[in-house]
């Protein structure tokens, strides 16, 4: 390079006056005037001088620039700048090599702080799809795009339910039926069944829930009306429920195995189905002179009697009975104190039982402890206070009534035995009585014998009767 260079300059030999750095005051003006007009253009090594630049040095500055370059290039091929022909640095496509790779891949700011704020407005990291709340406008469809199908802009897309088989149907209908005994909400069922596919299945539905209620109470057979009157026309056809009630009779000699009274409740849901208009009244006629099965005959005999008490003004709308929880207060009273009336006269505590355990109100059974202590109560001899305290015993030795009912009942008479006093004068006296017999025959504990409550006894003599002595005692 400096053989080039020194070549170069005895080729061209530079006079001293361009040499110089400084010139003579005088003469300051004319020189730069002369420069100006030489308009020198002069190269050194491919580095072009121009009339702004004509020194030396800095020839030699960027010869040394240039070389570095070239030293740089050489080392780092492909990946550095390039020094145009004038001696400017062009930056090429790809990063420069000064740059060392730690802050290459260092994405912390260069300034020291940052404003804390998540990266991409919280937009960014794995797993997420855009900033929350954000709403994505709906994708317009590219008409250009190779894979378009015209058709797809009118295709409206449904969520296909398969058709319930045989198999799966008693599996998946009976649960509801079942759930349905409980809460008693027909609606509900009725969006269960929607959202089934039954298909030739559907005829089954009615079938079904009276299989099941022919085992069940006289409250769940009554809710199984209500369910057949609400899901004829929404869910099913009159059709269907011909279908199933013929289905019912043709089953009957299987159905009296395991419920022997099966044919006369088959011919009360027929009755009640006919009331209701879910069956033609032309159905049972349909049916003369073409029934073999005695259970069949037998059960329509009952329907056919039924529809003429109907007419001469039973209503067969309730026959079935309402469950306990569906019941009136005020009814559930009435049935309980005929209940109890029911077994002073007749002394069978099974009975009286049985009929307690079919209002199907064992959350109410509190009431009953209370009406036969006021029965107990309001009596004049010593038969009602033995047989009171006898079908008490029995009760709590089976269960019938638990021991949390027992004590609300008790605990009732305790609070309103200064009322039943204003009618009975001897109440208190006899509620004594009583709970101590209770606390002795095991019915109540010691801790309810001890909140029973006590009148305060009178004086005999007062100071004010003159020394009568009274004749009014407990």
């Amino acid at each position: 390079m400096a053989a080039d260079c020194e070549a170069w300059l005895n080729a061209n030999p530079v006079e001293a006056d361009d040499l110089s750095d400084s010139f003579a005051s005088g003469d300051e003006d004319n020189k730069g005037s002369v420069i100006s007009n030489k308009n020198i253009n002069n190269e050194i090594n491919g580095n072009w001088l121009s009339s702004s630049c004509n020194s030396i040095h800095e020839a030699r500055l960027k010869a040394k620039a240039k070389r570095r370059l070239r030293k740089n290039s050489s080392r780092d091929s492909g990946r550095g700048d390039s020094l145009s022909d004038n001696g400017d640095v062009v930056k090429g496509s790809l990063v420069a090599p000064t740059s060392p790779k730690s802050k290459l891949l260092d994405r912390k700011s260069r300034l020291g702080k940052g404003r804390g704020l998540p990266k991409k407005g919280g937009a960014g990291g794995k797993g997420v799809w855009g900033r929350s709340g954000e709403v994505y406008e709906p994708e317009e469809v590219d008409e250009k795009d190779p894979n378009y199908d015209e058709a797809q802009e009118n295709c409206v897309y449904e969520t296909v339910v398969p058709p319930l088989e045989e198999r799966d149907f008693e599996k998946t209908v009976t649960p509801i039926v079942q759930e349905y005994f409980e809460h008693g909400d027909t609606n509900e069922v009725a969006e269960l069944l929607a959202e089934l596919n039954l298909g030739a299945m559907r005829s089954e539905v009615p079938s079904l829930a009276v299989s099941l209620a022919l085992e069940a109470k006289a409250s769940h057979r009554e809710l199984t009306s209500r369910l057949l009157a609400d899901l004829c026309g929404p869910i099913l056809s009159r059709s269907d429920m011909e279908n199933s009630f013929d289905k019912l009779l043709r089953e009957l000699p299987d159905l009296v195995l395991d419920t022997p009274g099966a044919p006369q409740l088959v011919g009360q849901f027929i009755a009640r189905a006919v009331i209701d208009q879910i069956l033609s009244k032309s159905y049972i006629e349909s049916y003369k002179g073409r029934v073999d099965c005695e259970f069949t005959r037998a059960a329509l005999d009952r329907a056919a009697v039924l529809l003429k008490m109907s007419m001469g003004g039973l209503r067969i709308e309730n026959h079935w009975g309402a469950g306990g929880g569906q019941r009136p207060v005020v009814q559930l009273i009435k049935e309980m104190n005929l209940l109890l009336k029911e077994y002073i006269l007749s002394g069978d505590s099974k009975e009286a039982e049985r009929c307690l355990q079919d209002l199907e109100v064992p959350h109410f059974h509190h009431e009953f402890v209370y009406e036969a202590i006021v029965m107990v109560l309001e009596s004049k001899g010593e038969k009602t206070f033995k047989m009171v305290l006898q079908l008490l015993k029995s009760l709590s030795v089976s269960s019938v009534i638990t021991v949390d009912q027992i004590r609300r009942g008790y605990g009732r008479v305790y609070m309103d035995i200064a009322e039943i006093n204003i009618d009975v004068p001897r109440a208190y006296f006899i509620l004594e009585q009583f709970v101590d017999k209770s606390f002795s025959m095991g019915i109540i504990d010691a801790k309810l014998r001890d909140l029973c409550p006590c009148r305060g006894r009178k004086r005999f003599v007062s100071e004010g009767d003159g020394g009568v002595v009274k004749l009014e005692s407990y």
